[in-house]
């Protein structure tokens, strides 16, 4: 019989997406990076049994499944004291919920360690065991409040068969959702509008008075003529559906039907507790005379858990707010398979999209799980571009530096070093693919079995219905056997591969990676950079040059320091001559070259080769590019297209991490002409929140920096004589040689109000 504490543990655990955080407790605890491992769903629906009580249910529930026998922990240390840090930590693990709620670790006690990590501390007791519920809590001292009360207690269950390490990842839950508008467009049609365009089923309560009547169903994304668009060109959709209705009122789910996009072999197939979906906003009932109300119709769209309000943006222009806005929505929307697929064209996961959706998913929820999911499918399935091949070493370096986990670099690091492609590495240090190194043991290496061919950018130019005047995305480039674009990659990927091999402890092989990568720095500027032209040529026989030639080296740190401002006015003059793919890595150079003026004019541009051009046509999540005539057959569900849901928190609010699992991180606004911006944006540790305005001849920033984390502040170097206070003191600022910005240093957590004055 349970005790009458363990009962009252399971009604307050049981609601599982609900957590407040106590002054003085541990909060927001992640089991491998998951947070909501106690609760279950059923059919995508959230549940109210727990995870240790399925056997209550008469039917199958879904939950994560931990399937790594040491899982990681990781909690938000409790605090807002200046400059708090966490000293001594105490984990314990248990079997049963009475022994948690004592506060005893039958399986594993940690004992209080001196220790100040509280993110992705590895389970330290024997290997867990198969299909076990396990509960766990933690409480810490920290330097200003002294040691905590325990957490709550977070349970989870173990899957079906252990490993050492595997990835943890969340089912595909729904959500229902009325329609925000109902339009009566002639006597017997009815165009229902939901707001947004989600992946979903529909589900609709209709009347008929004789059961003799047939009525059309139409789900589509878009509209022509006031109505649903029958025929809208591309990738976009548009189903039609026949239905007979019985006599009397009654409710009808509308079963998604097959088609040439969501049942090809390769493509992510939707698991059968959810069913088919299908992107819509608009439903059309035609032949229903009767005026039907919003209640009567339910869209059941397909997620990703995610938190609304992890996230939050909002500044002085408002069509970036806009196009934040649209971005946010964009990751939620095309998280329906639960892993990171090319949108709805093709449900299929690209290393290109997966960089890029990662980078955004941390921008705007706390959630890393799908992003490592995704990755480490990846990493099995290789797609055949070969910068997308390299792309997996800079996957894998995000992951490590926003969750502080190690073991997925761990146990992929041959693979990881494989990616790298040194075997296309010709007698002249450079890497090549048209130069017959393309043997079946390369292929092997890097698990790929096909053709690997560089892509610069997509679409090329003569494909797709794309006409002369249109040229395809890659700014003409000239592909040569040694390609600019590819190794610049390659750099990139020896250079992060120095680093995790130091993280993995093979500091031999780190020292390695990192003489390689000076070394073929050097042979890549003498190679590609035209200096008598002064900026980057698309390869080793071409003057041509190209956006792509020279954005890459920009955002990888390979210009020489002297070379910079002839490479970015010849940035300046190519404008957006890349796709929404390439976009990523324009935004990335121009705020690694502190170009924030011009970067906050491409963020908010108003023609067809933009973000906001996709509000204008009529989407609500991002486009597979910027426009139709762009690439005819694209779909309207691209989270590739979302860049700014992460160039915004990352590099106009300036908030990456300096150490993993932000530890430690830069904080270094660029807002350019923007007269104020204000952002929560999340962390594994916790979120930071920041308001900064910059008018009136004062710059002021307030900004809040979460317990066990400090963070290396900068301002913008001002053109006239400045004051800097920090909490109404004094502040010493050293301008940063050679950069537009000046350093406050680093500091602690805490609460700051910095503000520069011109007098």
């Amino acid at each position: 019989m349970k005790s009458i504490k363990s009962i009252v543990f399971t009604l307050l655990l049981a609601v599982c997406y609900t957590f407040t955080a106590a002054e003085n407790k541990p909060y927001g605890l992640l089991t491998d990076l998951v947070e909501h491992t106690g609760c279950t769903w059923n059919n995508g629906y959230a549940s109210n049994v727990p995870v240790w009580n399925m056997e209550e249910a008469t039917e199958s529930l879904q939950y994560v499944k931990i399937g790594s026998a040491y899982p990681t922990f990781s909690w938000i240390v409790p605090g807002n004291a200046h400059a708090t840090y966490q000293t001594f930590c105490r984990i314990i693990v248990a079997d049963n919920m009475d022994d948690a709620t004592m506060g005893k670790g039958n399986i594993w006690d940690s004992g209080m360690v001196e220790s100040n990590k509280s993110t992705s501390v590895l389970f330290g007791g024997n290997a867990l065991q198969p299909e076990k519920n396990y509960f766990w809590r933690v409480k810490t001292i920290t330097n200003t409040g002294g040691e905590s009360e325990w957490s709550d207690i977070k349970a989870f269950r173990t899957a079906e068969q252990m490993k050492e390490y595997t990835a943890a990842f969340y089912p595909q839950i729904k959500e229902m959702e009325h329609p925000v508008a109902i339009n009566k467009v002639s006597h017997n049609t009815t165009l229902v509008d939901f707001g947004k365009d989600a992946f979903g089923q529909l589900v609709v309560n209709l009347t008929s008075g004789t059961g003799r009547d047939t009525v059309i169903i139409h789900l589509g994304e878009s509209l022509s003529d006031g109505k649903i668009n029958r025929k809208p060109g591309g990738t976009i959709r548009y189903h039609r559906y026949v239905l007979g209705l019985m006599k009397g009122t009654h409710t009808y789910r509308i079963k998604i039907k097959k088609d040439r996009l969501n049942t090809r072999p390769v493509a992510v197939p939707m698991p059968d507790y959810i069913g088919e979906v299908l992107p819509f906003r608009y439903c059309e009932i035609e032949g229903y005379e009767k005026t039907p109300v919003l209640s009567d119709f339910v869209r059941e769209s397909v997620y990703y858990p995610f938190d609304e309000s992890a996230s939050f943006f909002q500044c002085s222009n408002d069509t970036l707010n806009q196009i934040w806005n649209l971005c946010k929505y964009s990751i939620k929307a095309t998280s329906f398979a639960g892993i990171y697929v090319d949108g709805d064209r093709e449900r299929i996961p690209y290393e290109a999209d997966a960089l890029i959706n990662q980078l955004c998913h941390y921008g705007v929820d706390r959630e890393y799980s799908m992003a490592r999911r995704s990755h480490e499918y990846l990493l099995e399935y290789p797609t055949w571009p070969t910068e997308w091949i390299l792309q997996a070493v800079l996957i894998a370096w995000n992951d490590y530096m926003y969750t502080g986990d190690s073991r997925s670099l761990r146990a992929n690091y041959d693979i990881l070093k494989a990616r790298t492609l040194l075997s296309l590495r010709e007698k002249n240090g450079l890497i090549s693919t048209t130069t017959g190194l393309i043997t079946p043991e390369v292929l092997s290496s890097v698990r790929f079995n096909g053709q690997i061919r560089d892509i610069v950018d997509w679409p090329h130019t003569g494909i797709l219905g794309l006409n002369k005047q249109e040229g395809g995305e890659a700014d003409g480039f000239v592909f040569t056997d040694y390609n600019v674009v590819t190794n610049a990659y390659h750099y990139e990927a020896l250079k992060l591969m120095s680093g995790i091999a130091q993280v993995i402890n093979l500091p031999a092989e780190a020292t390695w990676f990192e003489k390689e990568a000076a070394q073929f720095l050097s042979r890549f500027n003498k190679t590609f950079l035209n200096r008598q032209a002064g900026y980057y040529v698309d390869g080793d026989t071409t003057l041509h040059a190209s956006l792509h030639a020279n954005m890459f080296p920009v955002a990888f740190g390979m210009v020489p320091s002297g070379r910079i401002k002839n490479v970015l006015e010849f940035i300046r003059s190519r404008q957006m001559a890349c796709s929404v793919y390439g976009s990523q890595f324009l935004m990335d150079a121009l705020y690694e070259a502190a170009d924030a003026e011009y970067a906050l004019s491409m963020l908010t541009k108003t023609d067809d080769r933009s973000w906001y051009n996709m509000i204008r046509v009529g989407s609500t999540i991002s486009l597979e590019a910027w426009d139709n005539k762009y690439k005819p057959n694209q779909d309207w569900n691209h989270a590739w297209g979302a860049v700014p849901a992460n160039i915004i928190p990352r590099k106009l609010m300036g908030v990456e991490p300096l150490q993993p699992g932000f530890d430690k991180v830069r904080i270094k606004p660029q807002l350019a002409t923007l007269a104020w911006g204000k952002a929560t944006i999340p962390t594994i540790k916790g979120e930071i929140q920041m308001e900064v305005e910059n008018q009136n001849n004062k710059y002021c920033m307030q900004v809040t920096i979460p317990a066990n984390m400090e963070a290396d502040v900068y301002l913008p170097l001002p053109a006239k004589k400045y004051n800097i206070q920090t909490n109404g003191q004094v502040q010493k600022a050293i301008p940063v040689k050679g950069t537009p910005f000046l350093s406050l240093g680093t500091l602690p957590s805490g609460r700051y109000t910095i503000e520069m004055t011109y007098p």
